[in-house]
């Protein structure tokens, strides 16, 4: 299943849709222009050699993440993951979830806080690096799932609906080695509009 129109693009860098300083003060200009233009650059850049003249050159991002495995696997993924993670931000954010995404939320964590609570300690409590996710399956079902590296729900079998980058370059410029500060700050631009339309989308 196809999440968003970037998983066709398989070899493009994908622009953020906003501003380097559009996130400020929670995430700052020269952390979006290292990690944007640098580490995620990085991995299309790479992703683009390892490719060149194999079956994945013609895949689309996503189906690359799914069939792939070794350095094509996790600069296919990183990639996949990093423009996920950028489009779950917004300067002017939706900051709490509605609807059947709300319900579920409650049916199955208690409470939004209560599902904050638990990526953000998953988040801040992961070994080394990776992302946190949450994730649904077809029937609704939410899932709380910690990956390490590139790991992404996607290998799965389930959709990702948002996750929390926790590799060091993610806020490491801005937060040093505080990794729940920075957590904790991402909330306040995490787009939950966005969040609910992948889940309606499933």
């Amino acid at each position: 299943m196809t999440m968003t129109t970037f998983a066709t693009l398989a070899l493009t860098i994908v622009e953020l849709p906003y501003a380097y300083d559009a996130l400020e003060p929670y995430v700052s200009a020269e952390t979006l222009h290292f990690h944007h233009d640098k580490h995620y650059a990085g991995y299309v850049a790479k992703l683009e050699e390892l490719t060149e003249g194999t079956r994945y050159q013609s895949m689309s991002l996503e189906d690359i993440v799914r069939h792939s495995e070794g350095a094509i696997f996790n600069n296919a993924a990183q990639a996949w993951n990093h423009i996920f993670y950028f489009e779950s931000l917004s300067p002017n954010a939706q900051h709490h979830p509605t609807g059947e995404l709300h319900k579920a939320i409650n049916a199955q964590f208690g409470s939004f806080e209560a599902l904050k609570k638990r990526m953000t300690d998953m988040a801040v409590t992961l070994f080394g690096s990776g992302w946190v996710w949450l994730a649904t399956d077809v029937d609704g079902k939410l899932y709380v799932v910690s990956k390490s590296n590139a790991g992404t729900p996607l290998t799965d079998g389930l959709i990702p609906l948002l996750c929390i980058d926790v590799w060091e370059h993610a806020y490491y410029l801005d937060y040093r080695n505080i990794r729940r500060d920075a957590v904790e700050n991402l909330w306040k631009v995490v787009d939950w509009a966005v969040v609910e339309n992948r889940y309606n989308s499933r």
